[in-house]
């Protein structure tokens, strides 16, 4: 009887083992960094000591990352009578290699949590983003035609913009 209580328990010990040590194993898992390539939907985010913004009734933003570096991000407002405006913000590079992650050569702060999942934070804000399987290729490539659109101004346009805003 003493031997089949030790058999049980030993049993009981070692699954518990190893069910802590398999827990421990997936919280350890690296999620790779193409996992970032993709369209991603800001969920929701909030500044330090404030309540949180719930995305996506009618204010969003929006990032595209494609494989070969490109960058675009967007804020999209669903404006009063129902049409949506798309406001540009980036368009450019991006680098996320071994966790480590730049934008438009800046360092930021991105946490690929998993493949569906990243959280970030931009001074005191801080925010959760859910990736878009299912976006057409169309509504992508026109948002980052649309960010790429507001790019810096030619030559001519930054020369007028220096004589008539900035040296009068």
């Amino acid at each position: 009887m003493k031997t089949n209580l030790l058999k049980k328990a030993g049993t009981w010990l070692l699954t518990a083992m190893l069910t802590l040590w398999n827990g421990t194993l997936m919280a350890q898992q690296k999620v790779n960094d193409e996992d970032l390539h993709g369209v991603w939907l800001m969920e929701s985010f909030y500044f330090e000591g404030e309540d949180k913004v719930k995305c996506g009734v009618t204010y969003t933003q929006i990032k595209v990352y494609r494989p070969d570096g490109e960058y675009a991000c967007a804020e999209v407002v669903k404006l009063k009578n129902g049409q949506f405006q798309i406001l540009p913000h980036e368009y450019g590079t991006y680098t996320f290699k071994n966790g480590k992650y730049t934008e438009m050569g800046r360092d930021g702060n991105l946490n690929l949590v998993d493949k569906n999942t990243f959280t970030g934070q931009w001074f005191k804000r801080h925010d959760v983003w859910k990736k878009c399987t299912d976006m057409p290729d169309r509504l992508m490539d026109y948002i980052v035609d649309v960010c790429k659109a507001h790019q810096t101004p030619a030559t001519d346009i930054q020369q007028l913009i220096d004589k008539y805003m900035f040296n009068k």
